[in-house]
């Protein structure tokens, strides 16, 4: 006989867990209720009996929040999993016509992986899933593994230095890094040694990050570099660098685009750094989800050269 949570299965009723999944994303009685266009009193009554099932609260009310217990975090994510793959599961017979489908897909990226992926995609789609909506969210410096799991995110696009194995993680490109500065300025003639790269007063795009490729290489080296201002925003830096003195260091290719655009000069690091990775990462038990499927296969096909 089959159990769940330390009790028998055949004696719980399955359609709690719809309702406990939005419970725990919304925190909320009300919102839970007009999501699952549900009335308040059935909402109230699902959750009184899941605390009775799994003998827990589930939900306490802090201030005018309703905070989950340790118990119910500790459910969410292995129910909310669950119910994905029933989903998708109900839907392989179905099939994804590009072209006519209205499906809304959400994104976590950088502005500099935007600005490098979105104008070609769009074009592409525009064509090929004309009603297809794409949504961007600003991607911070880590994997959001829990809005990932939790369905607030579809995939992400960026660089990762941890994806947990329940991630699928397809390689998208290499990239290596420019100084940028204008044209005119002092250094851009003469080529940058290290003494004279130290010496330069530097814009960092920080994404999110304590430190970057460049300052852990200098720290490795017991050297340091002169950070005057620090913004999480590409295009900000190459204005700014194109207007000042300043420098900054930015991915290649999207260097080499500032370039075409403003008059920036682009110079070699004075010393050599490996190329980093970006990749594609979504949660594996999705990749028969044929929207999904298809957007992320787009993706890869028009990887920038």
């Amino acid at each position: 006989m089959p159990y769940i949570c330390g009790m028998n299965i055949s004696n719980f009723d399955l359609n709690l867990l719809r309702i406990f999944d939005m419970l725990l994303r919304e925190q909320n009685v009300s919102r839970a209720a007009e999501r699952l266009a549900l009335t308040q009193p059935t909402v109230s009554n699902a959750l009184a009996r899941l605390r009775d099932a799994l003998d827990d609260p589930l939900l306490v009310r802090v201030g005018r929040r309703m905070c989950p217990t340790p118990r119910a975090l500790a459910l969410e994510g292995p129910i909310r999993a669950a119910l994905q793959q029933i989903e998708q599961s109900l839907a392989t017979g179905d099939t994804f016509d590009p072209a006519l489908s209205h499906r809304q897909l959400r994104i976590a990226l950088t502005d500099y992986v935007e600005q490098l992926c979105m104008p070609s995609l769009l074009a592409h789609l525009q064509t090929q899933a004309p009603h297809l909506r794409i949504d961007v969210v600003h991607l911070t410096a880590s994997l959001p593994a829990e809005a990932l799991d939790r369905s607030e995110l579809d995939m992400v696009l960026g660089r990762f230095d941890h994806v947990p194995a329940r991630f699928t993680r397809l390689r998208w490109r290499s990239e290596t890094l420019r100084v940028a500065m204008r044209q005119g300025h002092p250094q851009s003639g003469a080529g940058l040694d290290l003494r004279s790269f130290l010496q330069l007063r530097h814009v960092w795009v920080n994404g999110g990050q304590t430190r970057g490729m460049i300052d852990q290489w200098l720290a490795e080296q017991n050297l340091v570099r002169q950070i005057v201002y620090t913004t999480p925003n590409y295009l900000q830096a190459a204005h700014l660098v194109a207007a000042t003195d300043l420098c900054t260091v930015l991915p290649t290719q999207l260097a080499q685009q500032f370039a075409r655009l403003l008059p920036l000069d682009l110079l070699e690091l004075p010393f050599a750094l490996p190329p980093f990775e970006l990749d594609l990462v979504y949660l594996t038990h999705r990749q028969h989800d044929p929207a999904l499927a298809w957007l992320a296969e787009q993706i890869l096909t028009i990887a920038p050269d």
